[in-house]
């Protein structure tokens, strides 16, 4: 199999749908608004994990092109409600079809992961034409990227079987993350408060 060729257009969905999200992140700072992105960043699925995960799923390698994450854009957000704001903007671009959507905000997953899933269907220019390509949008808050990259690095050290004594840890902690990003969300709210008061003088 050829995976350059094969991977080259998740490639290029990754790096067009970065340019457009930074784009709207220059258009909040040009307006001197709050933006609700921090950052992005996006990769294409190593080979290997593109295999494991097919082999996991039960997905033959002519049909590879079902795994939902080949390509993945990660968006961070300073405050939770920023994540619904992406959302909807998400929702009324036209330059994208959304197949599905993930809350993982409102309702987490039992090891504590919180995080909004996006899988859309991008149109990718080829030589041969255009090309449909499925990427996944994670949308997701500063506190709560922070605790789901450690969390990747040790399902990685421990091939997916992390002791119990750390998973107890590691939802405490997903816990508390989440409440550091509801006393910010309280926080945020009193400033904008306090804005529209000085305006109104």
């Amino acid at each position: 199999m050829n995976w350059e060729a094969l991977l080259a257009p998740y490639a290029q969905a990754v790096e067009e749908l970065k340019v457009k999200l930074k784009g709207i992140r220059k258009q909040y700072e040009y307006e001197s608004k709050h933006s609700p992105i921090e950052f992005i960043t996006g990769r294409v699925k190593p080979v290997p994990s593109i295999l494991e995960k097919a082999e996991t799923r039960q997905i033959p390698l002519d049909r590879i092109e079902e795994l939902q994450d080949i390509a993945g854009v990660r968006v961070v957000c300073p405050f939770v409600d920023d994540i619904y704001a992406i959302v909807k903007m998400i929702r009324s671009r036209e330059d994208l079809l959304i197949i599905e959507e993930k809350d993982y905000v409102s309702h987490k997953k039992e090891s504590g992961y919180r995080s909004y899933h996006i899988i859309i269907e991008y149109p990718v220019e080829t030589i041969h034409g255009v090309k449909m390509v499925l990427a996944e949008i994670q949308i997701r808050t500063l506190a709560m990227n922070f605790w789901a990259t450690n969390e990747h690095s040790l399902n990685y050290k421990y091939k997916g079987k992390i002791p119990e004594d750390i998973q107890s840890r590691l939802q405490r902690a997903a816990e508390a993350a989440f409440k550091l990003d509801e006393e910010m969300s309280i926080i945020k709210n009193e400033v904008q408060e306090a804005k529209r008061i000085f305006h109104r003088k």
